[in-house]
């Protein structure tokens, strides 16, 4: 049987693989799932996707599987409980930001009646569909990373730079940054 040309990050790790192959650069714009991706992003922060990804169910079992009317609640026991947790990323400020970010994110939300809408309108509402011959190629921001961060950051979002953001949107579908070669690309690139 022949194997499935990747891209060149995909490790021979099965999450990566299924990661790769069923999720990144898919078009999302269910809001709990964004702020999911949004959040985790942020975790990833001096860590390996990898790391986060092997966590990701721990995130959604202490996390109220990132709802975030619910995050908005937490007091300080739930943060102690939450920073005792050997499941997630057990940096305090990571954790509070999240707390934050749900706050940001439900008052997106009300301004612009979905967080998708707000999100997508960065990218005109279709995906940007790049062409990179090399995962070389693939920056790690953009000028619209550059923007999407900065609006973040004046809306109260924290652990938000212009590579989390990119990485939001390559992982969102925003962007498709397959490389040409990988079978994803041609299925993805038909997406409008």
């Amino acid at each position: 049987m022949r194997q499935k040309q990747r891209c060149l990050w995909v490790s021979d790790d099965p999450l990566y693989i299924n990661y790769h192959d069923h999720e990144w650069g898919v078009p999302i714009h269910d809001d709990r799932l964004l702020f999911e991706f949004l959040v985790l992003e942020g975790m990833q922060a001096g860590l390996s996707w990898i790391t986060i990804l092997r966590k990701r169910d721990n995130y959604r079992k202490a996390f109220n599987n990132f709802n975030a009317k619910i995050i908005t609640t937490y007091d300080q026991n739930k943060i102690k409980q939450l920073l005792n947790d050997a499941g997630i990323i057990r940096n305090k400020l990571k954790v509070q930001s999240i707390i934050n970010n749900a706050e940001a994110f439900l008052e997106v939300k009300r301004e612009w009646k979905k967080f998708s809408n707000y999100i997508w309108h960065f990218v005109d509402n279709h995906p940007i569909q790049n062409h990179w011959k090399q995962s070389k190629q693939v920056p790690s921001t953009t000028l619209v990373s550059d923007a999407l961060s900065k609006d973040l950051k004046k809306r109260g979002f924290k652990f938000i730079g212009s590579t989390i953001c990119y990485a939001f949107m390559q992982a969102t579908g925003m962007v498709n940054d397959h490389t040409t070669d990988c079978f994803r690309y041609k299925e993805l690139v038909k997406i409008k």
